[in-house]
């Protein structure tokens, strides 16, 4: 089957479940949903895997990132989250038209199927660990390169020079203060696993 009649049956098995429940849906409740009606890329066993997870989830959302638009015309909003998709009532055509405008990245993201290309278990850990590292707060290189006194755009060897001289200089054994030798441990280890 072409990918544009695969996507285009999605949207069509999507929006009724949508409509069937207003108060929303859970991306995962689409899923289980969208398995029981026949589709076998839903499946629980279909998405054991990460990598087969991954796929699940991004053709899930780039058919209701496709349908959106096809929605707004019909004067209805659609909320894309993983936790609720929900439909709901547009307030007139001017927010209809709203709708239709405007920088997404999410949607950037879930329209362009290049991002689903080469993704095998390993590169969605990967995807998985450097979402969680953004979340917590430990994205910010500038400020982890600051920890060691470095200068943005250090290269690895400086930071590995610098980190050693900071862990002998702030280790207990030698005086130092263990709060900030965890300090300058954890902004070596995010700087490097980038």
């Amino acid at each position: 089957m072409e990918p544009e009649t695969a996507i285009a049956e999605l949207q069509a098995a999507i929006e009724p479940i949508l409509h069937a429940h207003p108060e929303g849906v859970t991306e995962m409740t689409l899923m289980d949903r969208l398995a029981a009606d026949g589709h076998p890329l839903f499946t629980r066993e279909g998405r054991s895997e990460p990598a087969a997870l991954y796929r699940a989830h991004f053709l899930l959302f780039h058919a209701l990132y496709r349908l959106r638009p096809a929605l707004a015309e019909a004067g209805l909003g659609l909320e894309i989250h993983c936790l609720c998709i929900r439909l709901h009532r547009l307030p007139g055509r001017a927010a209809a038209e709203r709708a239709l405008i405007g920088a997404d990245p999410l949607a950037a993201f879930y329209l362009d199927p290049g991002n689903l290309e080469g993704m095998d278990n390993a590169a969605v850990e990967r995807l998985i660990a450097d979402g969680l590292c953004r979340a917590l707060g430990a994205g910010d290189r500038a400020a982890d390169l600051a920890e060691l006194g470095l200068a943005p755009g250090a290269p690895p060897a400086e930071i590995r020079r610098r980190y050693r001289r900071l862990a002998m200089r702030h280790h207990p054994d030698r005086g130092g203060d263990t709060a900030t030798l965890q300090r300058i441990n954890d902004a070596y280890q995010r700087l490097m696993a980038r």
